[in-house]
């Protein structure tokens, strides 16, 4: 009796996130990431999946809507930010990384607790439950925060386009916002890399080519 060879088990992918208060800039950059991750993965034969949140699943992009445009409590917002995650891990996130595929999502959980936690003021203990209830162990691999005085973001922001609940935010609701990414990023700085995201674009893209380095991409060499 002859038995097959089992196959061989499949290397999970990487899961990156961008964060950073409106206006940092991270969204003018994540394409440019995605097109050149895809790029040097290819060459092993990787995919990548480019998503974002509010949004990446039908259902999520509904729950965007509401909560960038209509007003609710504040633990309603919180709710509805983690059942459209739940949703965007189950169909989205994990089979792309159970297949071995990259994800590269535009905000994740940090962003819920920069907003609804430091900006808005719900409590770090209430949003940890949900984000174990929610996603379990599952963290982002690399998570790249664009870091900007709340000031220099909102004069890049001005005049842009209709500004969405959050945008039309204080001065001071973004500086809570950054300091809470601040905070998060100190307590996980193996996950963090942070990018003053002052600095010209050319700047930020030889920043961002040594994190290609950082997660092996092929082609990329550590300086």
């Amino acid at each position: 009796m002859t038995h097959s060879p089992e196959t061989p088990a499949v290397t999970p992918g990487k899961f990156v996130t961008f964060e950073g208060i409106d206006g940092a800039g991270k969204s003018t950059h994540v394409n440019a990431f995605v097109d050149t991750l895809r790029q040097g993965l290819a060459a092993v034969e990787r995919n990548v999946v480019a998503t974002r949140e509010p949004g990446g699943t039908p259902l999520g992009e509904a729950l965007r809507k509401l909560v960038l445009d209509e007003p609710m409590a504040l633990e309603t917002e919180a709710l509805l930010m983690f059942a459209g995650r739940r949703e965007h891990l189950v169909k989205v996130i994990e089979p792309a990384l159970a297949r071995g595929d990259w994800v590269v999502s535009d905000r994740f959980t940090d962003a819920t607790f920069a907003y609804q936690g430091g900006g808005r003021g719900l409590s770090d203990e209430k949003l940890t439950i949900l984000e174990r209830w929610v996603q379990g162990t599952r963290q982002p691999d690399l998570t790249i925060l664009f870091d900007l005085d709340p000031a220099i973001a909102a004069a890049r922001l001005a005049g842009a386009r209709a500004p969405d609940k959050f945008e039309r935010e204080s001065a001071a609701f973004f500086t809570r916002v950054r300091e809470a990414y601040l905070r998060r990023a100190e307590a996980s700085p193996e996950r963090f890399v942070v990018i003053d995201a002052a600095q010209s674009i050319d700047a930020i893209a030889a920043k961002l080519a040594g994190v290609f380095a950082r997660l092996g991409v092929p082609g990329h060499v550590a300086r």
